[in-house]
This record gives C-alpha cells, structure tokens and sequence, in this order.
C-alpha cells in the first residue's frame, strides 16, 4: 500500500490522514503534508505525518 511506503510520499501532496484521537472511530482529516515523520521505509500502520496545518496523524489515502 502506498501509504505505508516512505519513499512514495512527498512534501505538498494532499492525503487523508487519522490523527490519534481518531482512531477508534477512523475519521479522516484532509491536508497537505508538511513533514514526514517515519524515520523507517516501511510501517503497517501507515506513514505518520504533519500536515501544513500542524496535525498530526498516519497516512491512510493519498489524493491525487
């Protein structure tokens, strides 16, 4: 899955992320990626992120 691949995420692209205080009940938030915060190239639970507007959360959909 692209979202828990590193190196298929770039700085300005718009993806849908949950932040951890959605994650019981999966909602999305919608913004820009500002900084990639996964260090490591791979993780099961999706790329974690901060968004231009400073939330933070893990990638599950990136928009094209």
């Amino acid at each position: 899955m692209i979202n828990q691949e590193r190196d298929k995420i770039e700085i300005g692209a718009t993806v849908e992320i949950v932040k951890k205080e959605d994650q019981p009940t999966g909602t999305l938030t919608r913004g820009t990626v500002a900084r990639i915060l996964t260090k490591s190239q791979f993780h099961p639970h999706g790329i974690k992120v901060e968004l231009s507007n400073g939330q933070i959360g893990r990638i599950k959909n990136v928009i094209n």
